[in-house]
């Protein structure tokens, strides 16, 4: 019987199985003496949120796989501003630097503007200092993006490429699987994915 858990992944901690520097995600699976498990796709060290784990490779590579095109949900904070312009160039697909293949089709909805003074305080502390040089005033989006690829750091170097810097990522939903919001950062718990994740 294969087993499938739900993670609140935190700010700071790797997807990996051992790191040198930094404490991974599957140190918070130690417990479950299983060594099968592995997690379903990747989030950087910086951003936080929703990262299954399972020992059911099969159903892994029908969530990963690109040819897959399963829809991800990310919440974001960004140094910087997104007109209609942006938002139409991100949505039609955008040439990330070092890429000769445009990014597919997404969707963006922002949700709110603010400037960095109030958004300072909300932050994790490590993004804190590295912000803390930019002017109070400067303008702050906030929205959500949905993507259906898994490009390394895509969301960050889409936002980049219209003139962005992401401040703050978090994963809510993979493929209509949506975040437990009880759980808090570090959380897990196990749940049954239904049969529309198994076709």
């Amino acid at each position: 019987m294969y087993h499938y858990y739900m993670f609140n992944k935190p700010f700071g901690c790797v997807t990996a199985r051992r790191d040198p520097r930094y404490p991974t995600v599957m140190d918070y699976f130690r417990k479950c003496d299983n060594e099968n498990l592995s997690p379903v796709g990747r989030l950087d060290r910086q951003t936080e949120g929703l990262l299954i784990i399972t020992d059911d490779g099969k159903w892994n590579q029908l969530m990963t796989r690109p040819e897959h095109r399963k829809e991800k949900i990310y919440e974001f904070t960004a140094l910087g501003e997104l007109d209609n312009q942006k938002i139409q160039r991100l949505e039609n697909g955008i040439l990330l630097k070092g890429s000769s293949m445009p990014t597919a089709p997404c969707r963006i909805q922002v949700t709110d503007t603010a400037f960095l003074s109030e958004t300072l305080p909300n932050l994790h502390p490590e993004i804190q200092e590295a912000t803390k040089h930019n002017r109070p005033a400067h303008p702050v989006v906030m929205g959500r993006i949905t993507v259906t690829e898994g490009r390394k750091r895509q969301i960050r170097r889409m936002m980049k490429a219209a003139g962005c810097c992401v401040l703050k990522l978090k994963r809510i939903s993979i493929d209509g699987i949506l975040l437990d919001e009880s759980l808090q950062p570090g959380e897990w718990k196990e749940f049954t994915p239904d049969s529309r994740h198994s076709e």
